[in-house]
């Protein structure tokens, strides 16, 4: 294999001992075992605020950093729409990257939608030219990551997984030359990519150094994953953990985006959760992802340091 080789033991946990019998999802069928005083230490976990968490405030990219710079997180999800606005209003990249830096605001990951994965070769191709000059965006601004999400393919169920992997590891090998991580995301409402199964047979398959995958604890809920599961999955191969909550009403069938809620808001097993954090190798970051139109109506500071605050309490089960 190529130095870009990546076996299917990088992405395993080797002891599957931690994981409980199948059950409902999110519910755990075996009690866990008392966790010591070790495993409650809380590992050097980095908090970052995706922006679709203010994202009805409207602030603009510039007031958003400050925002996350003043409510105290490490750094930032940025939405690539939002940098598109600030360079169409006259904005340069150098300039915005200033920002970044005078704040103390690291770009952790940034949310773009390029259509990668489709199976029409011409789209495809327009696909990556998009991930191209995304991934160009994100490195001019500091930025080492990039969630790669099935766009564009979320009806189609038929998407066979091995030429998805093919597709993801084209998507690697152009992240590389970029120096910018393309994350798999796994997206709850896709017919293709909402099982975790599914997902991390793709970024095995894909054989390379950078692949890695974007979960979401809205999103395997949705995609009916058991979060027994987790342990499956190396925490050294998730670089960003997207956080949430979700209520247990309405059911899981009809859930979307807009009721998510704060970590502890709602029934997620966030303490199950953690406790396979700290146990995988996972020392990366905790992005607050979420899009209540009720927290849209709030002060944006307010909800950032609400939101930080909970995560840290979710950190702490």
């Amino acid at each position: 294999m190529s130095d870009n080789s990546l076996t299917r033991r990088n992405f395993l946990v080797a002891s599957s001992s931690t994981i409980g019998a199948a059950g409902a999802v999110g519910s755990m069928a075996a009690p866990l075992a008392a966790s010591s005083p070790a495993d409650k230490a809380t590992p050097a976990f980095r908090y970052c605020l995706n922006t679709s968490t203010i994202r009805g405030q409207k602030l603009g990219i510039v007031e958003q950093i400050r925002v996350a710079a003043k409510a105290g997180y490490d750094g930032i999800e940025i939405w690539l729409n939002d940098v598109e606005e600030y360079v169409k209003s006259g904005g340069k990249l150098d300039e915005l990257r200033r920002v970044f830096s005078s704040e103390g605001i690291q770009v952790e990951s940034a949310i773009a939608f390029a259509q990668w994965i489709v199976d029409d070769e011409e789209a495809r191709r327009k696909g990556l030219e998009t991930a191209r000059r995304d991934m160009d965006v994100v490195r001019l601004l500091g930025g080492r990551r990039i969630a790669a999400p099935p766009a564009g393919a979320t009806d189609k169920p038929d998407l066979e997984l091995r030429a998805i992997a093919d597709r993801y590891r084209v998507l690697c090998e152009l992240g590389s030359q970029f120096e910018v991580a393309p994350q798999l995301e796994v997206w709850g409402f896709s017919k293709c990519l909402h099982k975790l199964s599914d997902v991390l047979y793709v970024a095995t398959e894909a054989a390379h150094n950078e692949a890695c995958i974007l979960p979401d604890v809205y999103h395997l809920y949705k995609g009916g994953n058991d979060f027994c599961s987790l342990p499956f999955l190396s925490g050294t191969k998730i670089h960003v953990f997207h956080m949430n909550d979700y209520p247990a009403d309405p059911p899981r069938a009809t859930i979307n985006d807009s009721h998510r809620v704060y970590p502890t808001d709602g029934i997620a097993p966030l303490g199950y959760i953690f406790k396979h954090l700290r146990s995988s190798g996972f020392q990366g970051v905790l992005s607050l992802e979420l899009f209540n139109p009720e927290y849209w109506k709030q002060d944006a500071l307010e909800v950032a340091r609400t939101g930080l605050a909970k995560m840290k309490k979710a950190a702490e089960l």
